[in-house]
This record gives structure tokens, sequence and C-alpha cells, in this order.
């Protein structure tokens, strides 16, 4: 079946979708809006409130939940600052449901026209179930901030964060796959290489969900040691029993493993970079690679200035884009040596 560009185009309009709704997604978090919106409708939920009283109501309803009896009515929060985070969370809900009638109609399109091959179709029902999953993962993280902690889970933020890029990065392969048809002998070296890269970074994003659930980029503001002059900082081991805990639920131990790991991630692609050299690549595969080589420490020197600034939203915001852009340029590299 000869490839139809109209079909690369819509994948490729998923995939900038999808940056939107992360990017946006990124702004609720560092404004801390994501627990507005306390319920969850499919159709009911489309449009903000549509009146004074509308939003008189909603506002009401937000009060009875821990983040505004246990935070927000202690800062004279008034309704104009409730309207504020209300916006984010639900123009991140928006986007997710624009993503859904993007990916639905042109897809039943697609199908009714025959413009698909038969692994193209597999590939979009795994899509069509990992969108649903990942509006799932959505309410489950929203819902985890609306009982007793005026916070969401940082477990479920980084599962719902990284699952978001995860989308991302197949929807981009599958692109991809349509994109350059020809099959190649794969650089083998380098693609088991690209791989290792690839979960190392993949942990490093599950790393910055708990930094960003834990608020832990607002303490340790210093680089290259933590604060008074430690590497491993003697309060890690104070805030849990044991380094297990530490290392996943005290703010000091996951922003260490979160700054050290960052390391490992500079040092696999400079690697994968360095081994690179000794192969004839073609022009696809060379962009990658120094593509992948100068975003990697774009996203370095970001990390460490997010973390010396405490975390300002356009920092914030900065380093959690470029992580994007990493993982596009990783997914991009590791495909142009897989097929």
């Amino acid at each position: 079946m000869k490839t139809n560009k109209s079909v690369i185009y819509w994948l490729l309009s998923g995939c900038i979708l999808l940056f939107v709704m992360v990017t946006v997604g990124g702004i609720t978090r560092l404004t801390n809006s994501g627990l507005s919106m306390t319920d969850w409708h499919l159709i009911n939920d489309t449009f903000p409130p549509m009146s004074e009283e509308k939003w008189v109501d909603a506002f009401e309803e937000y009060k009875k939940f821990p983040e505004y009896q246990k935070i927000n009515q202690y800062n004279n929060f008034q309704l104009d600052d409730y309207k504020f985070i209300f916006f984010w969370e639900w123009f991140h809900r928006f986007i997710g449901r624009i993503i859904g009638v993007v990916f639905i109609i042109p897809f039943v399109y697609f199908l009714i026209k025959k413009q698909l091959n038969a692994a193209t179709i597999k590939k979009c029902f795994i899509l069509l179930g990992m969108g649903a999953f990942q509006g799932f993962l959505g309410w489950f993280m929203v819902a985890s901030g609306l009982k007793d902690m005026p916070d969401v889970s940082h477990f479920r933020l980084a599962i719902h964060l990284t699952f978001a890029f995860i989308t991302f990065a197949y929807t981009l392969w599958v692109a991809l796959d349509l994109i350059y048809p020809e099959r190649k002998l794969p650089v083998l070296e380098l693609k088991k290489i690209a791989r290792i890269a690839l979960v190392i970074l993949i942990i490093q994003i599950i790393y910055g969900g708990f930094v960003a659930g834990l608020n832990a980029g607002l303490i340790h503001n210093h680089w290259p040691l933590m604060s008074d002059g430690q590497f491993f900082h003697e309060s890690i081991q104070l805030e849990q029993s044991n380094l297990l805990l530490a290392f996943t639920e005290g703010k000091s131990g996951v922003q260490f493993i979160h700054r050290t790991f960052a390391y490992f991630v500079v040092g696999m692609i400079i690697f994968l970079f360095i081994k690179s050299r000794k192969f004839v690549l073609d022009k696809t595969q060379d962009n990658g690679v120094k593509t992948l080589l100068v975003f990697v420490f774009i996203q370095f020197l970001l990390g460490i200035f997010t973390l010396l600034f405490h975390v300002p939203l356009w920092l914030g915001l900065a380093h959690q884009i470029m992580a994007f852009f990493l993982l596009t340029a990783m997914t991009f590299t590791l495909h142009r040596f897989s097929k």
C-alpha cells in the first residue's frame, strides 16, 4: 500500500497536540492548578462556567476539598484566584478532548477509505488504548489530592507524566514507520546503546515527575554539590527509615537521584556519539545523534539553572519542554538505527 501523506500529517498533528498538552500540564503543575476541578464529566466539563453564579457554585464546591481547607483559605484566596487555576486545569482537560476528536474521527475516515495497512491499523488501536488509559491516569492522579492531602500523589503524577511521554514517543514511532518505509539492516551496536540511553532517559523523566510532585526542586538549590558542600546530603538518610523510601518518597533523596542520574543521561549520549563516529551513517542517523548531543547539554544546563533559581515558572517549564525535545530526538535516532 502506498504511503498516504495525510495519514502521516494526521499522526504528526497528534504528536504536536500531545506536546501542547504536556506543556500545559507543566504549567498546571507549576501554578498549583491541578486540583481546581474537583470532578470529572466527559460532556459537562467541556466548557468553563458561563455565568458568575456558576463560577461561585464551582468555587464553593472547591472549598470542600483539602487544598482550599488546608492551604488556600489562609492565603486570602478569592474567586479571581480560583478562576486563574481553574483555567489551566480546564484547558489541560480540553486539549485532551481535542486530541480524542483529532485521533478518532480521522482514524474512522482512514479505515473507511482503506488508507491504512494492517500493521498501521494495529498500531493505531494501541494508540487509542494508550490515549484512553492516559485519560484515566489523569483523573487517577487528581483523585489522590481530593481526599486527605492537599496535593496529588507524586507516584501518580510521575506515572501520568511518563505515560504521556511514552504515548508521544510511540505516536512519533508510528509516523516514522510511514515516513521511512524502506527497510535496511539496523546498526546493531548503536541500536543497543540507543535503547539503553532511552531506558535511562525514561527513568530520569520518572524522577522528574517525583521531583515535581514533591516540590523537591525547592531545596538544596546548589550545584554541583547539594547544601552545605555535601554530595550526598545528610538529610537524605534522616527523611525516611531506609534508603529505598528516601530515594522514592523523600525530597532530598528524590532530588539526589534526579540530579545524579542526569550525569548518566549525558554520559550515555556522549558514549553513543563517540561510538557512532566509527560507523558510516546516513544523513538521518548522523543528524539524529548530533541533535541528541546538543539537546542533552541544553537540558543539563536548564536543569542546573532551574535548581539554582528555585524553579521559577518559566525555567521549570523550559526544563520540561526540553525533556520532550530530548525524547523526540532519542526516539528518532533509535528508529533510524532500528529500521
